[in-house]
């Protein structure tokens, strides 16, 4: 899908596409969709029926040339590619689920738990402080995820380590720290950064309440929506003299 997309774009711009040139370009052109490709078969259940993960797949790939909105002088997606392949298909496919949160550390007992929760952790933080320049959209999600849960536990009566419990597995851990942050489809300002994590948390909440399952990847969706949107309705006043628009969307 990826090379497909690539070369319908260079050929509708006349231009070369930018898989070819020998195997380093190759190499690095399918970096994306492998990453994807990987995310979505560690996070999805599906028994055997491995189509599943290359439906997913195609639809998370095409979602970055289907999906786009202006920011600044170019257009670029606002979909997180996996999350948004994981929520239509969940959608679409009530039969699959997501991977059982011990999946990855079913063989791990005692230190080795802590150990490898530690590294994803660690890891996690330092690629999103160092390189991805992120991790306020990751402080954001937290602080809401566990605000949403004292909520829970005050008006609803929830058990509130039972409320804090699904951000612990290492999924939810993917997701906090390698897929709500995407520096592709995430804003660039540090405030903006922080609603955006925030509000991931906000719609979880909505869905948790509701008893509505998958909530996360749902938020997430709804939420890169809504600001697709925003950038979308930003650039469209920003084209009408006389209006002064402030980029809240970014």
């Amino acid at each position: 899908m990826q090379l497909l997309l690539e070369w319908a774009s260079a050929w509708s711009e006349r231009r070369r596409p930018l898989f070819t040139g020998g195997v380093v370009p190759l190499v690095n052109f399918l970096l994306s969709a492998h990453i994807t490709g990987l995310a979505i078969a560690m996070l999805l259940y599906f028994h055997d029926r491995l189509w599943v993960t290359a439906f997913a797949s195609a639809l998370a790939i095409s979602s970055k040339t289907l999906f786009r909105a202006p920011i600044g002088s170019i257009n670029r997606h606002f979909f997180n590619p996996s999350n948004f392949g994981i929520s239509v298909t969940l959608l679409l496919f009530p039969w699959v689920g997501l991977a059982m949160p011990w999946q990855f550390t079913a063989g791990l007992t005692g230190v080795g738990d802590w150990l490898f929760v530690v590294f994803v952790f660690v890891l996690g933080s330092f690629l999103n402080i160092r390189y991805t320049k992120r991790i306020a959209v990751v402080l954001g999600f937290l602080v809401g995820f566990v605000l949403q849960a004292f909520l829970r536990a005050f008006l609803f009566d929830a058990h509130l380590l039972a409320a804090l419990m699904p951000a612990t597995g290492i999924p939810a851990l993917i997701f906090t720290f390698y897929m709500v942050p995407d520096p592709a489809t995430t804003p660039a300002r540090l405030w903006a950064q922080v609603i955006f994590g925030a509000s991931v948390a906000a719609v979880y909440l909505v869905f948790v309440t509701l008893h509505i399952a998958f909530g996360l990847f749902f938020a997430l969706t709804i939420v890169s929506a809504a600001r697709g949107i925003g950038l979308h309705v930003l650039a469209f006043r920003t084209r009408v003299p006389g209006l002064r628009v402030k980029n809240w969307a970014d």
